[in-house]
């Protein structure tokens, strides 16, 4: 289907917007000097908060970089700083970092503050894109966030700056990362309700059926009784322990199915004649990811938890991480 003349303007001015958002993202790579190592270095030894602020579509951003750094291993929060002048400097002690988001570095709000600041005793990062202004002359340290032009036609609305802005915070976040050496695990830990954290968190002992709901019978069960326990509970499978409860085999659904094809004569037989020697088993204490890896390798849906002295305590079915998400 060909384009209309006015759709086909519409996606080249597009096209022509993020282009030249990148351009600048890349021109800022290249600007990329001392100062952000500086940056970098000093964030991470900072022994209080990370505080950003800025005012309007920067006060944006720096709630977005606060939050990435957050959920990254690195304790910051945003201030606003009208806010601020009327109160909530008392959020600021002298062992937090606060940078500021501006890209004139002349925003009356967030240099009032200023003095204040430096009368805590913090030190202060600024961004911003003129390294001539009263804020960055107030900075300990300064990155360059300029941009040649906004991608606004008027050259007015911040858009390619706070695109600038933006990715130098997750610069920032992600080096701290890796000074930190914070890993997937750490970072399930501030995501417990995503299925990563879940898969990371959660044990095999937060999610298996357990005791009524766990199926069991004797060795010495008869096969009647057997598929009378797998099916009232539900699972497809039983376990069979012996008499001293320790886990001997078990017995699935499919087990039954080729003993029904074989056409033996089978309802004479004990649940230690038809079970499964040997099965594969999981601790309580197993991560819910590795758990799930253990299932999906060996292509089975169940999995019977025992204990040390290899006693069944529970159960894990695969819908049971499905159903949490995982």
């Amino acid at each position: 289907m060909a384009l209309s003349q006015d759709t086909t303007a519409v996606i080249e001015t597009g096209k022509q917007i993020i282009f030249q958002e990148a351009a600048s993202l890349t021109r800022i790579a290249e600007l990329l000097d001392h100062s952000f190592y500086a940056t970098v270095e000093l964030l991470s030894k900072c022994k209080g908060k990370i505080i950003i602020s800025g005012m309007g579509k920067s006060g944006i951003i720096g709630q977005k970089i606060a939050a990435t750094l957050s959920s990254t291993g690195t304790t910051a929060l945003f201030m606003h700083p009208g806010e601020a002048a009327h109160g909530d400097l008392g959020v600021v002690s002298k062992n937090d970092i606060v940078i500021c988001l501006s890209k004139s570095g002349m925003t009356e709000e967030l240099n009032f503050i200023l003095p204040a600041l430096r009368k805590i005793g913090v030190s202060v990062v600024a961004f911003t894109g003129n390294k001539r202004s009263y804020l960055a002359e107030k900075a300990d340290i300064v990155l360059d966030v300029s941009v040649e032009q906004e991608a606004c036609p008027f050259d007015l609305a911040p858009t390619t700056s706070t695109t600038a802005m933006l990715a130098m915070g997750d610069a920032l976040a992600v080096c701290l990362m890796k000074k930190k050496q914070f890993t997937h695990r750490d970072f399930a830990v501030t995501h417990p309700k995503g299925s990563l954290g879940k898969r990371l968190t959660m044990k095999v002992s937060d999610i298996m059926a357990t005791a009524e709901a766990l199926p069991l019978v004797a060795e010495t069960a008869l096969l009647t009784d057997l598929i009378l326990e797998m099916t009232s509970k539900r699972f497809g499978i039983s376990g069979v322990i012996d008499d001293t409860g320790k886990l001997s085999g078990i017995f699935t659904d499919g087990d039954l199915r080729r003993l029904i094809q074989s056409k033996r004569d089978f309802l004479s037989l004990q649940a230690k004649d038809v079970m499964t020697k040997e099965p594969k088993t999981i601790s309580a204490d197993t991560m819910a990811e590795e758990c799930l890896k253990m299932l999906e390798t060996h292509r089975i849906t169940q999995l019977l938890v025992c204990d040390d002295d290899n006693c069944p305590v529970g159960l894990i079915h695969i819908h049971d991480l499905v159903t949490l998400g995982l």
